[in-house]
């Protein structure tokens, strides 16, 4: 049933659901837990096998987040809903380009990026602690869906950080609080699963009996941490942003630019 993976293997890929679904529901970046627990620990199954895993995992983890943001606070949905539709299309996207190009660029580029987001984040103490819609209906829903199929290519091509990069980009370019933008970012994330898995899931490159097992564990996470970030309000997602974020850059950062330092002073 579980392709003869032994039994604490199982045990650690569920500890390790749980905490993806805990730090997912609040800031995004539990791909940051799941994805090594799952490369580490199941080196023989194919990369692409590992990753349709991992999205059958997090689109239950993340669609229970998006349903208990739903019924806490308002999800601004005039942004949220072209931003879903373009991701999409968008992540299918992705998922295809990845396939017919090298990602190396943008692996080197990621840390980078995600440095910017921490300084940003860091240096604007009120950044998302007040919720101040700053464009038009009409511009909400164009930019919405810009920002749904860029990110969601993003997400489909390479996709580390996916669910950090939307919550800044909700906060920066629209003007939404932390949570009002986590709510969002978590209904955008669960069409790139799903966009994704439409890839992935025909080709046969999921193991069912795992992603469902590891899928438990990430909602029972995801019903943790969406209830401590509804709890404990937009200052305390911030802050769990910026831990996730910073976690991110080493990671990404040991990942992209390791092999060259070793390299170097080898």
């Amino acid at each position: 049933m579980f392709e003869n993976i032994e039994w604490w293997v199982l045990v650690t890929l569920c500890v390790a659901a749980f905490g993806a679904g805990l730090i997912d529901a609040m800031v995004g970046g539990g791909g940051l837990i799941q994805i090594p627990a799952l490369f580490g620990l199941l080196p023989s199954h194919g990369h692409a096998t590992l990753l349709g895993t991992n999205k059958i995992s997090s689109v239950v983890g993340t669609s229970f987040a998006a349903y208990r943001y739903a019924k806490a606070i308002q999800v601004p949905w005039n942004a949220v809903l072209p931003a879903t539709l373009m991701a999409l299309l968008g992540a299918y996207l992705g998922a295809y380009i990845v396939t017919q190009v090298s990602t190396e660029v943008l692996r080197l580029l990621l840390p980078v990026l995600l440095l910017g987001v921490a300084i940003y984040t860091f240096v604007r103490k009120d950044l998302g602690s007040v919720h101040a819609p700053k464009l038009g209906r009409s511009r909400e829903r164009v930019f919405g869906g810009l920002v749904g199929l860029a990110i969601g290519l993003y997400d489909g091509f390479f996709g580390p950080g996916t669910g950090s990069f939307l919550m800044v980009a909700f906060v920066v370019l629209f003007g939404f609080d932390f949570l009002a933008a986590t709510a969002g970012a978590k209904v955008v994330n669960i069409a790139c699963n799903l966009a994704s898995l439409a890839w992935f899931a025909p080709a046969g490159h999921v193991i069912v009996a795992l992603g469902l097992l590891m899928a438990a564990f990430n909602l029972a996470g995801a019903k943790v941490g969406s209830g401590l970030a509804i709890r404990k309000g937009a200052g305390f997602v911030r802050k769990v942003l910026l831990a996730v974020v910073g976690l991110l850059i080493l990671r990404t950062g040991y990942d992209s630019y390791g092999p060259y330092l070793g390299a170097w002073f080898g």
